[in-house]
């Protein structure tokens, strides 16, 4: 956490992308470990090519994320076309190796241009106040209080109470902010931002333990000891973050 808030604070706008390149290798990694098994290679491959994708931001070309991406497309479908290990899984294996990019360099990317934005730093941290407090309030609340389910099939601990005492830390964090260092920030924006991006932090985090169920593992990686992967801090993040982005640009 200190080395992320200075490199929000203190880095440049080039330096905080290369942070978000580095934590999209990570959650790449973790994803295609984790849907992947059998297929180490393209994998690795594509983990490294998918994280170099949110570069294509920081040039003045509009069409060079679009180039990137249709050129990481054609690239590994040929790559699994003269690679097949079993047929009847080969188009499961191309989904999945497109998904990662869709999923995690997609959703990542939209931080860099978040923090490119007027009062992006504030957003940034803005954006990491409400996904907290929403996560620390889901679990106190949901452990003291929980009693009806939310969504067993996919998440068994997690109950509504939980989430409803979520969306009011995520409230409660945004007002912080606003008298904190964010002025700028109306009532209404702390309100509406707050709702938008907490419910979409917790979809993040259902959506997440979908995919670790479906993959039948328990946590995305062990990089963070106690808490598992990269993708499992970042779960909420990843919706949240394009959220962010298009409340600043088309509403604030």
């Amino acid at each position: 956490m200190p080395l992320l808030i200075l490199f929000i604070l203190r880095g440049t706008p080039f330096l905080f992308a290369c942070l978000i390149l580095f934590l999209t290798y990570l959650g790449l990694s973790e994803f295609y470990r984790m849907a992947l098994p059998e297929r180490k290679i393209e994998g690795v491959a594509a983990a490294a090519a998918g994280a170099l994708l949110p570069l294509a931001l920081l040039s003045t070309d509009r069409f060079m994320l679009l180039f990137a991406i249709t050129l990481f497309v054609l690239i590994f479908t040929l790559l699994l076309l003269f690679r097949i290990r079993e047929i009847r899984q080969a188009a499961q294996e191309a989904a999945l190796l497109l998904m990662g990019i869709l999923y995690v360099s997609l959703l990542m990317s939209h931080l860099i241009l978040l923090r490119g934005l007027p009062h992006g730093i504030q957003w940034i941290f803005l954006l990491l106040v409400i996904v907290m407090c929403g996560d620390s309030a889901a679990f106190y609340v949901g452990s003291r209080m929980g009693k009806t389910k939310l969504y067993p099939l996919v998440s068994p601990n997690k109950s509504v109470e939980g989430s409803i005492g979520g969306l009011l830390g995520s409230i409660v964090g945004a007002l912080l902010v606003k008298v904190g260092f964010f002025p700028e920030l109306t009532l209404g924006d702390c309100v509406g931002a707050a709702l938008l991006l907490g419910v979409l932090g917790q979809l993040g985090d259902l959506f997440e333990s979908l995919l670790k169920r479906s993959c039948g593992v328990k946590d995305s990686g062990t990089i963070v000891p106690g808490h598992g992967g990269i993708l499992d801090r970042l779960d909420s993040i990843l919706f949240a973050a394009p959220a962010a982005f298009y409340y600043a640009w088309f509403i604030f």
